[in-house]
């Protein structure tokens, strides 16, 4: 009875358990996620391999070489992060000319205020009537920043269409501007005052080889020209005259010219 009692208590256990292990498996649900959106958000954080179609070579060598063309050429406007067409405009193109002008060390994105004068000057804006040099440095000093000494392109701009309207008023602001701008394309800084050799009578007396004597009147011919290793080399005499002799081959004129005398 004992025997059988613990037996069937056993057995009782076992059936326990097997119903606790039922409802706890119940409880957890199925291994893994339990909803679509985790779901997502699991393959979200690992994506398959190899899914994501890849871009033909040529757009890749396209945006590379679209990315150089814009560094190397830099803003339009003299700003950072501005975009700029791979090929500039002729007023930019006389922009950066004068930015650079006289500066080593200039990047063509700024130009200072004494460039500034000089672009006005040579592309014809300062009339000396209605626009003069003063009113020139007025605008410059108008448009750039107050801690800067230089103007951006897209401030150049703007200068000049104060000009402008002061410059063209019978005309509209847009044809103005369009007016200055055509002054400027293409143009490039005059450079003037180049140094020239000024003639001084001491050059010309240390020049002139007609007035050389001794070892060095040797060295250039009648006309002034160098007679190149003869002038600078002793050549040796084989004619038998004496050097300095100057009546060589006179001999032999005066034997020619005499009759022969027939023999007695």
């Amino acid at each position: 009875m004992g025997a059988t009692g613990s037996c069937a208590g056993r057995t009782r256990e076992r059936a326990d358990l097997s119903h606790a292990e039922v409802r706890t498996d119940s409880g957890r649900g199925p291994r893994g996620p339990s909803t679509m959106e985790e779901f997502k958000v699991q393959t979200a954080k690992h994506p398959v391999p190899n899914n994501t179609p890849l871009r033909p070579p040529s757009e890749h060598s396209k945006e590379r070489a679209k990315r150089l063309s814009t560094d190397s050429n830099g803003t339009s406007d003299g700003g950072a992060g501005a975009k700029t067409p791979v090929e500039l405009t002729a007023l930019e193109e006389a922009f950066r000319r004068f930015a650079i002008h006289g500066d080593t060390r200039a990047t063509g994105k700024e130009l200072h205020g004494k460039n500034w004068s000089k672009l006005c000057k040579d592309c014809g804006v300062i009339d000396g009537k209605t626009i003069t040099l003063t009113d020139v440095d007025i605008v410059f000093s108008k448009v750039k920043n107050k801690s800067s000494r230089t103007i951006t392109y897209c401030q150049f701009k703007e200068a000049l269409s104060e000009l402008a309207r002061k410059r063209f008023k019978d005309k509209t602001s847009e044809e103005a501007a369009e007016e200055v701008f055509k002054m400027i394309e293409g143009k490039s800084p005059i450079i003037a005052g180049v140094t020239r050799a000024v003639a001084s009578p001491t050059v010309s007396r240390l020049t002139d080889t007609s007035k050389f004597t001794g070892s060095h009147k040797e060295r250039f011919d009648e006309t002034g020209r160098g007679k190149g290793k003869a002038g600078r080399v002793d050549m040796v005499d084989t004619s038998g005259y004496v050097s300095g002799y100057k009546h060589a081959g006179s001999y032999e004129k005066k034997m020619q010219g005499k009759p022969q005398q027939k023999p007695m």
